[in-house]
């Protein structure tokens, strides 16, 4: 079977630093940080009392208002997104065959807000159980790809792929190979994730995995610094259309990229730290380059993983050294976690999004808050710090890693013919 070629037709955004596409790559071009201090609840004490949190967000902007009670955030999110990338695509969804478009979606958590709010009430209460009947739809991970699909008349393959930080980038790429291998012509693929709460950041400062900057929030998330200290915590959604390259040119779409490459990977080592010399991040690396057919030496930017944690920043850095070898100085390298924070499931589709902006634009988004090398960190690699720069962008690379040793990468190309 031949395969077939996919492109991206439609982007949604909806993040920290930018409520739309536009607002989003706008603010990443200027290197804006969205860490503030925590409004969703009274974080006073907590040991983090900051995040990189959606501002100005009012879902009845957005969606009818007792529908919008039905949806936990985290689909609330992705409906927003969807929404978005569905009108950028301009699908007429009268002259497609709605059994091969589908939903793949990726959420690490789910609805957790749904989960802890009604956990609370239950406990507070006498032992009489009063959920609310829409408790289990608006908390399980694969409530946002039922949602879409309802919403558009999707009837291909739906699901949800749950590989913690790793989960929307696990989205796109299971929606790139149905494609490809001709299971599906269209599919709204992404992420959305929506943990900003007690339980959500009371857990990760259990593990000492967050940042408790507290005194200067918007520097917190530093990658590469000597003095990073854990993550930022984020929250947020995106969305691509990916389709079929002949379905789209038929339909004379608009197209900001095509998906050519992809891995997949376990590092068996640890349930939450990298492999310390990045084996797994180089086997989806290395997976990623040879599916697009491509050489090590194309490769021009990569949007890494890089959460600011003293083990994975450097784990990640040593992949692309040994992988790249010389090469490792001739790309660009950034986090643009130093912005937006850690989106956790919904972390591999805003990058992603990130990597195909700059392809459109020749902009290498920056890595801000960098003030202190670190010595364990080749100072020759151009890390892009704290500016953006200007760089021909033929092939990105997306790359996320996951809680239980799950590696996952995506490699974009700028679309010619």
């Amino acid at each position: 079977m031949k395969e077939r070629r996919v492109v991206v037709t439609g982007i949604g955004s909806l993040t920290p630093i930018g409520n739309n596409t536009k607002d989003y790559w706008t603010a990443l071009k200027e290197g804006k940080s969205g860490a503030a201090p925590i409004t969703h609840f009274n974080a006073e004490n907590f040991k983090t009392k900051f995040a990189c949190e959606v501002k100005n967000f009012d879902p009845k902007d957005y969606l009818d208002r007792k529908e919008a009670r039905k949806l936990d955030r985290f689909t609330q999110y992705a409906m927003v997104v969807a929404e978005e990338a569905m009108k950028m695509s301009k699908i007429d969804r009268e002259k497609i065959n709605l059994e091969k478009a589908g939903v793949i979606w990726g959420s690490g958590i789910g609805g957790m807000t749904t989960f802890y709010n009604g956990c609370v009430d239950f406990g507070v209460g006498n032992g009489t159980p009063r959920f609310n009947p829409f408790f289990i739809p608006k908390l399980i991970s694969d409530i946002p790809a039922g949602h879409i699909s309802i919403k558009y008349n999707f009837k291909g393959p739906n699901f949800t792929t749950v590989s913690a930080c790793a989960s929307s980038t696990n989205a796109i790429i299971d929606a790139f190979n149905y494609i490809k291998w001709n299971k599906a012509d269209v599919f709204v693929t992404g992420g959305s994730e929506a943990t900003v709460l007690q339980p959500g950041i009371g857990g990760f400062n259990a593990m000492m995995a967050l940042s408790t900057r507290n005194d200067d929030p918007k520097t917190a998330s530093r990658p590469f610094d000597k003095d990073r200290d854990g993550f930022v915590m984020g929250e947020g959604a995106g969305a691509l259309i990916l389709e079929e390259l002949e379905h789209a040119q038929k339909r004379n779409a608009k197209i900001y990229a095509e998906v050519v490459g992809a891995g997949l990977s376990a590092d068996a080592h640890h349930i939450t730290a990298p492999h310390p010399e990045g084996e797994g991040a180089m086997s989806v690396m290395r997976q990623a380059i040879k599916d697009a057919k491509i050489k090590e030496t194309d490769v021009d930017y990569i949007n890494v993983h890089g959460t600011s944690t003293p083990l994975g920043d450097i784990a990640e850095i040593k992949a692309i050294k040994k992988l790249f070898k010389n090469h490792a100085y001739n790309l660009n390298i950034s986090s643009t976690k130093s912005m937006t924070g850690h989106l956790l499931g919904a972390a591999g589709i805003v990058e992603s999004i990130a990597c195909i902006m700059a392809i459109n634009e020749n902009v290498i988004p920056p890595t801000i808050n960098h003030k202190t090398v670190d010595p364990e960190i080749d100072k020759k690699l151009n890390l892009t710090l704290n500016k953006a720069q200007e760089k021909k962008v033929i092939y990105a690379m997306s790359n996320t890693f996951g809680f239980g040793g799950h590696n996952a990468s995506v490699l974009f190309k700028k679309h010619t013919s």
